[in-house]
């Protein structure tokens, strides 16, 4: 049967019509929906802490870069770090004047505050020369901790050598941070003492560091060892330094050999407002165990 050429057009209009009105609701259905945002959990934080949480790098962030220091301790809201020599930051004496630049402009962009550049610099060796040339490199770590942005470096005491009278020691290495710390206040920085070594991580011998020290800018750096409790016990080691802590580093808060609440109850009450930094083993998940870890720095000062 022949179809007329206007009849033709006619049901092609209305066929093409069909497919024009069909057509929009048909690629409406077959996108899929937006999914509704969810809305983050109020917070069931009481209040801010009296101090702030950080991390060192060693050993949880020793293979990070920089980027990765930022995204991860943003993510698990940890507010500073304190990067230690050697690791794959690269935050080194060797950086040029550029570099150092870049690496403060990168912190400084972020929420995350570099507050410590933390060295292995020690000052207990008997040998003169070796003693000078440390503490010579102690003040290029200085300098490029302030290019940086940091607020101070680290330092410690590892040993007393047995040739030498403990006295002599303990005076030598205060002697060298006093020095230390006349840099430093030039440069705005503080030079803190990390508690350390088999020997001089006893609180009462850096006690007797600080007085040979006797500088506004040198500190130490409470480091939650065992060797806290012994000499008296906890309280009267922390009553012996509290007004010396610049910083404090702590293992995992789970351990149940070391009093952490307590920790934190004394740096509230003594006025601590610096870096509380994290120093424990590196994760295959980091950022959910930072997160833990927060959760129970939060809990111990009953803030959560």
């Amino acid at each position: 049967m022949n179809i007329s050429r206007r009849r033709f057009l006619s049901g092609a209009a209305v066929g093409c019509g069909a497919v024009t009105v069909l057509g929009p609701a048909a690629l409406a259905a077959s996108k899929p929906k937006k999914e509704k945002k969810e809305e983050a959990a109020p917070s069931l934080v009481t209040s801010k802490s009296k101090f702030h949480l950080g991390i060192v790098t060693y050993n949880i962030a020793k293979d990070w870069d920089i980027e990765t220091i930022i995204k991860n301790c943003a993510a698990a809201k940890i507010e500073g770090v304190e990067l230690r020599a050697t690791h794959k930051h690269g935050v080194e004496v060797g950086l040029s004047k550029e570099q150092r630049a870049e690496v403060k402009k990168r912190f400084a962009g972020s929420p995350v505050k570099l507050v410590s550049l933390g060295s292995a610099f020690d000052f207990h060796t008997p040998d003169q020369a070796k003693l000078r040339k440390d503490i010579e490199a102690t003040k290029e770590y200085l300098a490029l901790a302030q290019d940086v942005g940091a607020t101070g470096i680290k330092v410690r005491p590892n040993a007393l050598p047995k040739e030498v009278p403990e006295e002599q020691t303990l005076e030598q290495i205060g002697k060298s941070l006093r020095e230390l710390g006349d840099c430093a206040a030039g440069l705005g920085l503080q030079v803190r003492l990390e508690i350390h070594g088999g020997e001089t991580s006893r609180v009462p011998r850096c006690k007797k560091i600080m007085d040979y020290a006797n500088h506004p800018q040198v500190g130490l750096c409470w480091n939650s060892n065992q060797t806290d409790l012994q000499d008296g016990g906890f309280d009267a080691n922390f009553d012996l330094v509290k007004d010396k802590i610049f910083t404090v580093h702590m293992r995992d808060l789970c351990l149940e050999e070391y009093p952490f609440r307590k920790l934190l109850t004394r740096l509230g009450e003594s006025g601590f407002s610096g870096y509380t930094f994290a120093e424990i083993p590196e994760s295959t998940d980091p950022v959910r165990v930072l997160k833990y870890y927060r959760g129970l720095w939060l809990a111990y000062q009953g803030l959560l």
